[in-house]
């Protein structure tokens, strides 16, 4: 985990959801990278905690496909089309969810919809181990997406309404990293389970352990609360008024421009990560002969370089803004696809060039939450949130399988490069163009 586990609590102090200028809100000196944490309360730092386990077992769930798939393949005798069909129909189903979870967070709240998306994605991740068939598989599999996006809206709006202002981007950014411990959660459960019981039952029992996040939701219950600006919204506006505007608000006039340009902005990042992350592995294994790809170690650097990545965005998309932040990491993450797809590299060069993917891949998606949260109104924030994000992922999901397409009048390396490039193009235009967030207070 984080360093935070070591930090002294501060004193209870009052909300400060709505605290901070924009933009003059970073003007106080920098007191240490996570003396942040201090100052928050007591309910900010459950909040915090609870979304941060959330994300990591969400992320260990997710993760248990990519290591049995050579498992079923050999097992069930599946096709290589049959398993990857198995990961599009879990991003195509997991941008429905993220949608609908954001609109039921502007309802029912944000604590609710996250216990029950926690509650979604554990179940059906369960049910993938007693699947007896491909078919059986597919449906349970694409089912536990519906939660397993959900669960990503309802925990970004969460902290990013829980968290002050000034704190917000380093806060959410911190939570997010949370995804990379539950993919290294993940690798050490399947090294270990397989070691323990055969493959053809070892593959099984990883995914019935994925019922244990279930727990969890006990906890989210007693400790965790609703953000006061939620809370006061709803006081304010009557429950009946703001669930008839939920949803169609963020296409209305004086919301549309936003809604559009944020959801290019997602579309970026996610078809820019597709890109690399889906087709990577192959190009180097197929036309680079490298062998590193499959090891442990390569996969470790890479999990490494993800959650220092999500760190260190965290922390910029406060110092230097959140516009700035994702156009360095932009700049990063084309670099680093150029770099692995056109210089000749070694195995020793590839081991070490799993960090900068990871770190600059994973942490161009920092800053994300706390982007969304500050573009919309409480009124339609989980609606607008949960939108943009799955929408991009949607249109991302599409990136592997038109990379296949144009590979096979291009060699695979220029097809990553382009894709990759093009993505990442789309998300500077839309960076530049949004407006800047950092230190915005949220309306109640």
């Amino acid at each position: 985990m984080d360093t935070q586990i070591g930090s002294i609590p501060g004193p209870d102090k009052p909300s400060s959801h709505l605290a901070g200028a924009h933009p003059d809100a970073q003007a106080e000196p920098q007191r240490g990278f996570f003396s942040w944490y201090r100052d928050i309360t007591p309910n900010e730092r459950r909040t915090f905690w609870s979304c941060k386990v959330g994300y990591a077992l969400d992320a260990m769930d997710t993760q248990f496909l990519s290591f049995v798939i050579p498992t079923l393949i050999a097992t069930w005798g599946i096709s290589r089309a049959d398993a990857g069909f198995i990961g599009t129909a879990t991003l195509l189903t997991s941008a429905a969810g993220g949608w609908v979870a954001g609109i039921l967070s502007d309802r029912i709240g944000r604590v609710r919809t996250l216990q029950l998306t926690i509650l979604w994605f554990a179940f059906f991740t369960f049910l993938c181990g007693l699947a007896q068939n491909y078919e059986q598989l597919l449906i349970a599999r694409a089912l536990m997406g519906f939660g397993f996006g959900g669960e990503w809206t309802a925990g970004a709006v969460l902290i990013g309404e829980a968290i002050r202002a000034k704190d917000r981007g380093k806060a959410v950014g911190m939570v997010q990293a949370g995804w990379a411990i539950g993919w290294g959660l993940s690798a050490l459960l399947y090294a270990l389970v397989f070691s323990l019981l055969p493959p053809e039952t070892a593959w099984r029992a990883l995914f019935l352990i994925g019922l244990l996040p279930a727990v969890f939701v006990i906890l989210l219950r007693r400790m965790v609360k609703e953000p006061e600006v939620y809370v006061e919204h709803k006081a304010k506006a009557g429950q009946g008024a703001a669930d008839r505007k939920s949803f169609a608000a963020i296409f209305s006039p004086g919301l549309l421009s936003i809604t559009v340009r944020a959801a290019l902005l997602t579309t970026g990042a996610q078809g820019g990560y597709y890109a690399i992350t889906t087709w990577l592995p192959t190009f180097l294994k197929t036309e680079r002969n490298l062998t590193v790809l499959g090891t442990g170690g390569y996969l470790a650097m890479v999990i490494v370089g993800s959650y220092i990545g999500y760190v260190i965005s965290a922390y910029l998309t406060d110092r230097i803004g959140r516009k700035r932040n994702f156009i360095l990491f932009a700049i990063g993450s084309m670099t680093i696809a150029l770099a692995y797809t056109h210089i000749p590299v070694s195995n020793t060069l590839m081991l070490l060039l799993g960090f900068p993917l990871g770190f600059f891949a994973s942490g161009i998606f920092s800053g994300m939450g706390a982007l969304l949260t500050e573009l919309f109104p409480t009124s339609v924030r989980g609606s607008g949130q949960g939108f943009c994000y799955n929408v991009g992922r949607a249109i991302g999901a599409f990136f592997p399988f038109l990379i296949g397409q144009v590979s096979q009048q291009m060699s695979l390396g220029h097809a990553i490069g382009i894709f990759a490039a093009a993505a990442y193009g789309v998300l500077i235009l839309a960076a530049l163009t949004l407006p800047e967030t950092r230190g915005k207070p949220l309306d109640a």
